[in-house]
């Protein structure tokens, strides 16, 4: 199976953080719920989509097809585990007091089986001098076991608990849409999960009400 199986729709990558965009992993973005996570299959191809795993790496899991259908099953409890997390601490600062809540975050972490090495720095199409330095390190994953997929997730998730600002995750005012964001804009002021979806609907959805006031 290729990106993009064609019994689903395109998944949503608007959360603007990938722990978000797991969650947005299930979602009623249109009043019908759709989970892009139904097998092992789909969660090699959410993966592969979201940036979070390359294409060698999604072409090696993928040829696993059932086998992964367990991990598949830990990523879904995992995203409903972070979805309560998240719905009991956004809107506000988030601090020390929730560590003890994060125990199941830290206990998949310590799973990890990444290493460092030391390699040739960039050269080329690098603007920023720091970056040109002639050595840089580099985290790699030896992707030892298909739990490992979990990995990517978890860091994103461990990122998202550190150095995002809770008080600016959001759901989607979309009167049918379950979509969530990090409003990372300067005024804080984004309300839907995308102008082309659900903005556009509320703007249609007001102005039919303003046309229905003239006439009446």
């Amino acid at each position: 199976m290729t990106i993009g199986s064609s019994s689903l729709p395109a998944a949503f990558f608007v959360g603007d953080h990938l722990a978000v965009d797991f969650l947005n992993s299930t979602s009623t973005p249109s009043g019908v719920r759709t989970e892009w996570l139904r097998n092992g299959t789909d969660l090699v191809n959410w993966l592969e989509q979201a940036g979070a795993i390359d294409a060698t790496v999604a072409t090696r899991f993928r040829a696993e097809g059932e086998a992964l259908d367990g991990v598949a099953e830990q990523a879904r409890s995992l995203r409903e585990w972070l979805r309560a997390f998240v719905l009991r601490y956004a809107g506000s600062e988030l601090g020390a007091e929730a560590l003890a809540d994060l125990a199941p975050l830290n206990r998949l972490l310590a799973q990890d089986d990444s290493y460092w090495q030391v390699e040739e720095g960039e050269k080329d199409g690098v603007s920023n001098a720091e970056d040109r330095r002639p050595l840089r390190r580099r985290r790699l994953q030896r992707w030892s076991t298909p739990e490992q997929l979990l990995q990517p997730i978890a860091e994103a998730m461990s990122d998202l608990v550190c150095h995002a600002d809770f008080r600016w995750i959001r759901a989607c005012e979309g009167s049918a849409c379950t979509l969530m964001f990090l409003d990372r804009t300067k005024a804080h002021a984004r309300r839907w999960c995308s102008m082309a979806v659900c903005g556009n609907r509320a703007k249609a959805a007001a102005h039919r009400a303003r046309a229905t006031g003239r006439r009446s």
